[in-house]
């Protein structure tokens, strides 16, 4: 009776022992647990690893534990490299939006500064072009007045001439006597105008030939005739001394010379003579 107890004793013990064994075997990583026959006796049927069902099963249970923790740490793990890396992501999304930021507020000021400077420039060009050209208007202003100063009331009608006839000459060349003063020179000398006016005639006069006539500011009209070519035309404002065409001998004449008449209100011609010394001239 005594040996039956101690012998259940012993088996109970050694069923404890196991579960130990396993329990280890498992947390340890072991896959095969093992008894030599002199410490537990001989393998039992359930395999070569000396565990009953129940020592199996919970070997299991502890490996499958064992694998989920370490599926959990990866997952765990890889969660938190995923973590890092949209941290990261999103660190340099925001460092490179800060650097196009940053690079638009400079291009814009850049575009500001440029505008500034050619608005600057064109405003400097602008009253640069206006002072120049108020100068020139002054220039021209100042250099018409100097010529207007300079410049004769009153010319002769041509140079290097010579009286040829005179006013109310009576001759042959002539329907009736003579309408004015002949001067004489040279084919091609100039003829201008004895006084600033408008030009009202410029055309071929019969036997005046090519004739202009110019109407002066106190109604008085002059008339130049025989001129071998025109200068100026219907409408043209002259100066004294504006040249109106060239001596010639167009028309009815016997020579070159210029025909000059002096019409007040550009009626009936008088004598040109009086009417040139009245203004300061002696032909």
């Amino acid at each position: 009776m005594a040996k039956h107890r101690s012998s259940g004793r012993n088996a109970t013990r050694r069923t404890q022992l196991i579960g130990l064994t396993a329990a280890l075997a498992a947390a340890a990583g072991t896959t095969t647990v093992g008894l030599s026959s002199s410490a537990t006796g001989p393998a039992n049927a359930s395999g070569s690893t000396g565990l009953n069902p129940s020592q199996a099963e919970a070997l299991t249970a502890a490996r499958i534990d064992r694998r989920d923790l370490g599926s959990r740490d990866a997952s765990r793990i890889d969660l938190s490299l995923a973590a890092t890396r949209k941290a990261a992501a999103e660190t340099a999304a925001k460092q490179r939006a800060a650097r196009l930021a940053a690079n638009a507020t400079l291009t814009q000021r850049r575009s500001l500064a440029l505008a500034a400077a050619k608005a600057a420039a064109a405003k400097k060009a602008a009253a640069n072009a206006k002072a120049l050209a108020a100068a020139k208007e002054e220039a021209l202003a100042k250099a018409a007045a100097i010529k207007a100063a300079a410049a004769p009331d009153i010319v002769l009608p041509t140079t290097g001439y010579h009286l040829t006839a005179r006013f109310n000459q009576a001759g042959g060349r002539w329907a009736h006597n003579h309408t004015g003063l002949d001067f004489a020179a040279p084919m091609g000398t100039p003829v201008r105008s004895v006084m600033a006016g408008e030009v009202i005639q410029a055309d071929f006069e019969g036997a005046y030939g090519r004739q202009v006539k110019v109407r002066h500011s106190d109604g008085t009209v002059t008339s130049y005739s025989h001129m071998s070519e025109f200068d100026v035309s219907v409408g043209d404002s002259v100066e004294a001394g504006t040249m109106v065409g060239r001596i010639g001998m167009t028309g009815n004449t016997t020579g070159p010379h210029v025909h000059f008449e002096v019409l007040p209100g550009g009626g009936s011609p008088i004598d040109p003579e009086p009417w040139l010394r009245k203004h300061g001239l002696n032909p």
